[in-house]
């Protein structure tokens, strides 16, 4: 059985919830990642960041990256997958919430990050086209 942990890249590292996201981007840009997930002071997850949110949910609307925190752009509950789940189990979570990337944890600690790449690295033809005509697919809530 494949699982998440087999299929994750090791590396994903928190950004704290008190971060600015001028910090956040410079860190993503260290990584060579756009996304990173965002821990509490109990280093729990408590969100995920991507290159988008601070450009549309900051930049774009006249705010300070200086002044805005990770924490302040957390929304909605944080998806997660523990990294002896099936790959079944991570395409599940990645359809049913419509994400492109998901954190892995393991004895409560995040051990690393499943994206698209890595699932395109260790998926078939088939399931690749299924998860993405899932997460793609347009919502009745998209405008």
């Amino acid at each position: 059985m494949t699982t998440a942990g087999d299929i994750m890249h090791r590396g994903a590292q928190w950004i704290p919830a008190h971060e600015t996201l001028d910090r956040a981007a410079q860190l993503m840009r260290e990584l060579g990642v756009g996304a990173l997930p965002i821990s509490d002071e109990n280093e729990r997850l408590c969100g995920i960041l991507t290159d988008r949110d601070i450009v549309i949910g900051c930049v774009a609307v006249g705010h300070d990256p200086a002044r805005v925190t990770a924490g302040e752009m957390a929304q909605g509950t944080p998806r997660w997958i523990d990294a002896s789940a099936d790959v079944d189990a991570v395409l599940h979570e990645m359809r049913e919430h419509r994400i492109r990337r998901l954190p892995v944890i393991e004895d409560k600690r995040l051990v690393g990050m499943i994206s698209e790449a890595d699932l395109a690295r260790h998926l078939t033809d088939e399931q690749i086209a299924d998860w993405a005509g899932s997460v793609y697919a347009p919502s009745s809530t998209t405008h």
